[in-house]
């Protein structure tokens, strides 16, 4: 129960670093985006997953998958979406957009497999 809780808590902060680096070049958000944050984001995100799925049952892993995995679309979808607004003149970037970019590949990729990953077994292919 402890990794599960341990493994939550440290997802949480992974997301909360994609958070940061998503809204603070917008301007969003009065935070920085260090470089710490840069290697946390997905970092945090991998071994919050590991520590649950050491200790999850089957059930409950997959639950967790699922919803951090939509986590990490919408995520990604919002850097998306920043990307295109600044492009469009829409929001005035107060800063570099590469954490952007940054956020949409990793989220975008963790998001990505960990959706397809928690089909049910016995879904059709």
């Amino acid at each position: 129960m402890v990794l599960i809780v341990a493994g939550v808590f440290v997802v949480g902060l992974g997301l909360f670093c994609g958070v940061v680096l998503t809204l603070a070049p917008l301007g969003l958000v009065p935070w920085s985006s260090e470089i710490a944050l840069w290697v946390l984001f997905p970092l945090l995100c991998i071994v919050g997953f590991a520590l649950v799925a050491t200790a999850g049952k089957t059930t409950h892993v997959r639950g967790f998958t699922f919803a951090v995995s939509c986590l990490l679309l919408l995520l990604a979808l919002a850097s998306v979406a920043g990307v295109v607004l600044s492009a469009a003149s829409v929001v005035k970037p107060a800063g570099s957009l590469v954490s952007l970019w940054y956020v949409l590949a990793v989220a975008g990729v963790l998001g990505s497999i960990g959706v397809a990953s928690s089909r049910p077994a016995n879904a059709d292919a």
